[in-house]
């Protein structure tokens, strides 16, 4: 592990120690280190070929027309990276669905611009973490699923 100085502005300062304190961080390093990594894995190109694993969520109006037929076909088409999804009813129009996905970068974030990009969806969020996170961590404790 390396130790580094930054310089940062008061406020600035102010934000990331709120977020500390909001997100539970023991530490700013343990928050910085975090705002890292996510700042790193977005900013990849999209031909990335990086393995990971990643939740898409996102909510659409089910009154909107074909959406279910559009959804269910953009999935069919990416049927390789899904490892699971649920679905919740929000309210009479309002549809919440998360899928659990696996695969390529590239892959995963085009899946989740076409779910995102269809009409009728609301709010779509794709979290994403390279595999090697797993398994650094999976490591680490011993544990192995072989």
């Amino acid at each position: 592990m390396q130790r580094i100085t930054i310089t940062i502005d008061d406020e600035l300062l102010d934000t990331v120690d709120a977020l500390v304190a909001a997100r539970g961080y023991a530490t700013r390093s343990e928050a910085i280190r975090d705002l890292v990594r996510r700042g790193a894995l977005d900013a990849t190109t999209s031909g990335d070929e990086t393995p990971c694993v990643g939740v898409l969520g996102y909510v659409y109006d089910h009154e909107t027309r074909a959406m279910a037929q559009r959804l269910s076909s953009t999935f069919h088409a990416h049927h390789g990276l899904t490892v699971a999804s649920m679905h919740i009813h929000l309210s009479h129009e309002a549809c919440l669905e998360v899928a659990v996905v696996k695969g390529p970068q590239a892959d995963i974030r085009n899946l989740a611009d076409s779910v995102a990009s269809q009409r009728g969806v609301r709010h779509a969020n794709l979290h994403l973490v390279p595999e090697t996170e797993g398994e650094i961590a999976t490591r680490k404790k011993g544990h192995s699923h072989g």
